[in-house]
């Protein structure tokens, strides 16, 4: 079961990889970044991309949830990524930027959601237009595991560049617990 909290953990643990991630790409040599790499979204700024044209549609949908978080006004003048391989740039300036702009958006509405929100069955349209009912508590959850599955490609394509982004488990961020007596 997920929980509001679990949920405000995962916006956390996601902005602090994507500061690692974007500290390590910013090691590359000169057209490292932008180099194909045979990668599903083919370099690491293709990926990068990825990440955000899907983070920026899911946010877009998210704002339309009964509950109007506040948070996800901001989305609204977000443009609309024309589709999942949109690009918002080649230049790790420019995607960072835009990252860190997602990344609060999504921290500051982790605490804006409650247990009957994540029962809510959303419903959302597809970028193809397909129409979709889904409980928003599952819905988080991809968005969430979408951005790790993707930024694990990343740190693969960093390492195998020679760029160490360090330890990416998400139990580092799991608060421990006072010993059971």
């Amino acid at each position: 079961m997920t929980t509001p909290a679990h949920f405000a953990l995962l916006a956390r643990y996601n902005a602090g990889m994507n500061q690692n991630l974007y500290d390590a790409a910013a090691k590359l040599p000169a057209g490292e970044f932008t180099a194909d790499r045979k990668a599903f979204f083919g370099s690491l700024a293709g990926t990068l991309n990825h990440l955000l044209a899907g983070d920026t549609i899911w946010l877009k949908r998210f704002s339309t949830h009964p509950a109007q978080f506040p948070a996800l006004q901001a989305t609204q003048a977000l443009a609309q990524p024309s589709g999942l391989t949109h690009s918002f740039g080649d230049d790790l300036p420019t995607l960072r930027a835009y990252r860190a702009t997602l990344d609060a958006i999504i921290t500051e509405w982790m605490p804006q959601i409650g247990d009957a929100d994540l029962a809510h069955t959303f419903e959302y349209r597809s970028t193809r237009g397909d129409v979709y009912r889904k409980e928003f508590g599952m819905l988080l959850l991809h968005f969430f595991n979408h951005q790790t599955h993707h930024r694990g490609q990343a740190s693969t394509l960093l390492t195998q560049a020679g760029v160490d982004v360090g330890v990416t488990d998400l139990l580092l961020w799991v608060p421990d617990r006072p010993p059971i007596i």
